[in-house]
């Protein structure tokens, strides 16, 4: 038993050490940023984020020096890690459009319409793991409904639960639906973006076929299958086409 505790004694002090560690890496990664080494504040934040222990500040501090180091095609690459982490921090927003001017492409955003972008707004506004929970608490709430209905000993009190019961039993099914959309989008949404300083998109996954279109470091792409060493992927106004896998980064990766 001794050996044991001694044990969990020495884990503990290690993760406390690594803990300081990683702190004091930070600081010095941060203080060398603020006096404009950026290359010497990106190295300590590449190490940190390396060794496992990423953060949307992180991915944002490390896009910030490449931000300032001229360096595109990473500065987008962590704002949008960033983004996926924390996607309502306007700091993170702001500083990836500004990272975003710089690129050479300037391709047309087609948005969305019509139902199917209703209900992705919708479910959008929320997690999937939030909306399962919500799905758990209305579910909780049809129980109480139920039984208030079961023991109820007026006609207007059955009514009354009856109609709470049948309205959580609508919330639970809008609920666990959502979620089962929200997941579905999540896993089917693969960013990507290109650090190649260019390259042509192909209209099939070979070098032989057509040209279609030339992107350029930054632009991102949406990753929709993987054929080889191809990607086929879809640009924001759109278009889709095959491009060479080391021509991007997914930024899911």
């Amino acid at each position: 038993i001794m050996k044991k505790y001694i044990l969990l004694f020495l884990l503990a002090f290690q993760f406390v050490l690594a803990n300081e560690s990683i702190d004091a890496l930070f600081k010095k990664a941060n203080d060398a940023y603020n006096k404009e080494n950026y290359e010497e504040a990106l190295i300590g934040f590449e190490k940190i984020a390396k060794d496992g222990n990423v953060s949307a500040d992180l991915y944002f501090n490390i896009g910030n020096c490449y931000y300032k180091l001229g360096k595109i095609a990473p500065s987008i690459y962590n704002y949008e890690k960033a983004l996926l982490l924390n996607p309502d921090d306007e700091a993170i927003q702001t500083n990836l459009s500004f990272a975003q001017k710089m690129r050479i492409d300037d391709i047309k955003i087609v948005p969305e319409v019509g139902f199917k972008k209703l209900v992705k707004d919708f479910t959008s506004k929320s997690h999937y793991d939030a909306w399962a929970w919500t799905a758990v608490g209305i579910a909780f709430l049809s129980l109480l409904a139920f039984l208030g209905y079961y023991f109820g000993n007026t006609v207007l009190m059955k009514r009354l639960f009856f109609t709470l019961f049948f309205l959580s039993l609508i919330g639970i099914g809008v609920t666990v639906f959502s979620a089962f959309l929200q997941k579905k989008y999540d896993a089917n949404y693969n960013p990507a973006i290109v650090f190649a300083e260019a390259t042509t998109l192909k209209s099939e996954p070979k070098n032989s076929s057509e040209d279609v279109v030339t992107v350029h470091e930054g632009t991102k792409v949406l990753v929709l299958e993987t054929l080889g060493n191809w990607k086929q992927v879809e640009l924001s106004d759109k278009t889709k086409a095959w491009i060479a896998k080391d021509a991007i980064k997914e930024v899911k990766k």
